[in-house]
């Protein structure tokens, strides 16, 4: 598994660049990479995020956009405004996740 390092933050993650150990992941980690695709994360960013991060500790897999909006209660266009294009897939990478089965 290739090693990355970002601004002190030394992780490990898969050929598509998402972190293969959760523990690895902290705030400041999520921060730092959601500066890299000119995301800046605020309370609404957060939520999701922290969603995901205690839905997959429960269930062992990463939330689906559906999931997201069923069970957590997010508006499916809010989450397409605060993480533009591919939102889960990028939630996921922000929130040290694997990749939503499903996800291109």
């Amino acid at each position: 598994m290739p090693t990355n390092t970002l601004k002190g933050h030394t992780f490990e993650v898969n050929d598509e660049g998402f972190l293969t150990n959760r523990d690895q992941w902290s705030e400041e980690l999520a921060a730092e990479l959601a500066a890299l695709v000119d995301v800046e994360l605020d309370d609404a960013h957060w939520a999701p995020l922290r969603f995901m991060r205690q839905d997959s500790a429960r269930t062992g897999v990463t939330p689906t956009l559906r999931r997201l909006q069923t069970v957590g209660g997010f508006d499916v266009k809010e989450l397409y405004r605060l993480y533009p294009g591919k939102p889960v897939k990028m939630m996921a990478w922000l929130a040290g996740l694997p990749k939503p089965v499903g996800c291109v």
